[in-house]
């Protein structure tokens, strides 16, 4: 019980934004993992772009903010996961990712 109390009373318990702040953003992730579903061609390259670089940065604050917040850092780093995956996706959907043919003739060696 004393476990529960110290963490419902520290600077990331559920009493402050440090805690609903990553709980709201898992919503994004939950969001991504739905889209998994859909065709390539419905995924936007820019917002999968920009989610990616704001889940970056939001991994950064999360590491040097004090006191740490390992539940936003988590959070941001499946985020991250989950629309690279997207991206990756996306991209193999526009022809970006598709390997090129060699199309040098093969001669018999002698």
């Amino acid at each position: 019980m004393s476990f529960f109390r110290t963490y419902w009373n520290s600077p990331v318990g559920p009493k402050t934004t440090h805690f609903w702040g990553p709980m709201a953003n898992w919503g994004f992730v939950a969001a991504a993992l739905a889209d998994l579903e859909k065709p390539p061609e419905m995924v936007s390259g820019n917002m999968t772009s920009v989610m990616c670089v704001y889940s970056a940065l939001c991994m950064r604050f999360a590491w040097m903010v004090r006191p740490r917040n390992y539940l936003l850092l988590g959070c941001h780093m499946s985020n991250e996961t989950v629309q690279l995956f997207q991206l990756s996706r996306w991209a193999r959907g526009q022809g970006y990712l598709q390997q090129k043919e060699d199309k040098t003739p093969i001669t018999p060696s002698p």
